[in-house]
């Protein structure tokens, strides 16, 4: 059985169009990260940095966000979920496994 010379074109152009991909839209771009303030910010962490090493207290943080003059500060441990917002008048104190503090910034 021979096709009609009409139906030739339209069965090439239904081949052709099953050989394209779905349509996908390109993926956005990550947002760039926060502008952050420069080492130690306006949170005060220069001011505290002599803390590094030492175990963490409830008074030791009062005492190191008094001295720092941050608006808010937070204890960071190990697997602890935080925030990603920056904060410049926010102090972050870094804690390992044992309480000692292992780093204090601005975030």
């Amino acid at each position: 059985m021979m096709f009609p010379m009409r139906v030739l074109p339209l069965a090439a152009g239904l081949l052709l169009a099953g050989c394209t991909g779905p349509m996908t839209t390109p993926e956005p771009e990550p947002a760039p990260p926060p502008p952050r303030v420069e080492e130690g910010g306006d949170c005060g962490a220069e001011r505290v940095q002599d803390r590094v090493g030492r175990t963490w207290s409830e008074a030791l943080g009062a005492a190191i966000r008094e001295e720092s003059g941050a608006a808010d500060l937070r204890a960071i441990r190990p697997d602890t979920a935080v925030t990603l917002d920056y904060r410049g008048d926010r102090l972050n104190v870094h804690l390992d496994e044992t309480d000692t503090i292992t780093a204090i910034d601005c975030g």
